[in-house]
């Protein structure tokens, strides 16, 4: 059994929460009184107070050092409470254990798996195909993530038939792939699937990939017969909230994925830290407080898996996205180009289904909400708002209800497309 690395980058992680609580003790020495930096009327600013609700600033007064040992103590229970939370996490027993349906096509390190190969109700005559189409960063397993939080076998029970795109990992070919490579397959792969079911299949795309989806749409229109985004990033512009790190940082980022060939596993999960530095002391230190053997638990574990088994993203992609896309936002200006042909959202006529979780700290919902725009967006779209994450929406306790089943409602009801369409 393969040991568990995450959180990744661990040191990262670990270093922020120490130099930040260790930076604690060094201001309180500076501020205390008595110190050459204070005066005898000066109190503790409130952050610091609030370091410690147990012991307030008077308590502090009644006895030399008392604070100074309570601030040490507190900051040693933190950081036992943050390795005990990891090392629960990297010792817990539960793996993902899901059986795999078969994969019926394959290219490269890229394979389609048929989702509804198992299911009667996807197998029946005229069951709606849809091409699904995950991030090319983090892998497909969040759509699939136990038997009960699966999108992907809700999606086939409820008689569509779901085809999962499961990019793999870069080979040495594939490293040197750019979007327009990518989107190539995606177009081979629609044909596969809109081949085997005899009609134009749907397109579902999540996160990153909805992005890419958005151009296959807009380059093979006739092979779609609808297209449905969960919180896919268009307008890299119209919401920096969060994002000023991986902007200013690039440049640089893309020089070194034109010297490895790849962007880094760490250095994606590097971006995502910079998102929310304190992100992981917080969950660890719930997931410490959890029943171990629980549901709760075990979901937490499997999905911090997912977020940890990320892919390297190609080199050429790499500089695309992070100079091309979050730097001069090529995307939203409509100055995207693929195979030789600039995606514009307002010329692309399939039915569209935009859904926003508002709650999206990864792709902010303004950059999503491009593409529903009246006059800039996908020309015949309906949005859909949630009051979700970006992982919520797919996972969350609320997502069947409120996101998985107006979704497959709308791609159960677009029209169907004859296969005499599609050969175009």
């Amino acid at each position: 059994m393969q040991a568990r690395l995450g959180p990744r980058p661990l040191p990262l992680h670990l270093g922020t929460a120490l130099m930040t609580w260790a930076s604690s003790e060094s201001a309180w020495k500076l501020l205390k009184p008595g110190s050459q930096n204070s005066s005898p009327a000066r109190e503790p600013p409130e952050a610091l107070a609030a370091l410690l609700p147990e012991i307030g600033f008077l308590e502090a007064q009644a006895g030399p050092g008392r604070f100074d040992e309570a601030l040490k103590r507190e900051i040693l229970r933190r950081m036992d409470r943050l390795a005990d939370g990891v090392l629960a996490y990297q010792r817990h027993a539960v793996r993902r254990t899901l059986e795999e349906p078969p994969a019926v096509w394959r290219e490269g390190n890229t394979r389609l798996l048929d989702y509804g190969a198992t299911h009667r109700a996807a197998r029946r005559r005229g069951a709606r195909a849809v091409l699904v189409v995950p991030s090319l960063i983090n892998r497909w397993e969040v759509l699939d993530l136990t038997a009960e939080k699966s999108l992907l076998r809700a999606m086939a029970a409820q008689g569509l038939r779901p085809y999962l795109v499961d990019w793999g990992t870069p080979d040495d070919e594939e490293r040197g792939f750019d979007t327009t490579a990518y989107v190539g397959r995606l177009e081979r792969a629609l044909a596969f699937v809109a081949k085997r079911a005899r009609r134009a299949p749907a397109v579902l795309g999540y996160c990153m990939g909805g992005t890419l989806t958005v151009a296959l749409a807009a380059r093979k229109p006739r092979r779609v017969a609808g297209l449905a985004l969960m919180a896919a990033p268009w307008d890299f512009h119209a919401d920096r909230t969060g994002q000023a790190f991986l902007v200013s940082t690039g440049p640089l980022l893309a020089e070194v994925a034109d010297r490895v060939g790849e962007l880094p596993v760490d250095i994606l999960q590097t971006l995502f830290w910079s998102l929310d530095p304190w992100l992981a002391v917080k969950k660890f230190g719930r997931f410490l407080g959890l029943d171990q053997n629980g549901e709760h638990a075990k979901e937490f574990v499997l999905l911090e898996d997912w977020l940890n088994g990320g892919a390297p993203l190609a080199g050429p992609t790499a500089r695309e996205c992070l100079v091309g896309w979050y730097g001069d936002n090529v995307p939203g200006k409509g100055q995207w180009v693929v195979a030789g042909r600039r995606i514009v959202p307002s010329k692309i006529k399939v039915p569209a289904l935009v859904m926003i979780p508002s709650g999206d700290r990864i792709v902010p919902p303004l950059s999503a909400a491009a593409l529903a725009d009246p006059k800039k967006g996908l020309k015949n779209a309906t949005r859909i708002d949630l009051p979700l994450g970006h992982i919520g929406m797919v996972v969350s306790g609320r997502a069947r209800d409120l996101c998985w089943t107006p979704l497959m409602e709308w791609l159960g009801n677009l029209p169907t497309r004859r296969s005499r369409v599609v050969t175009g």
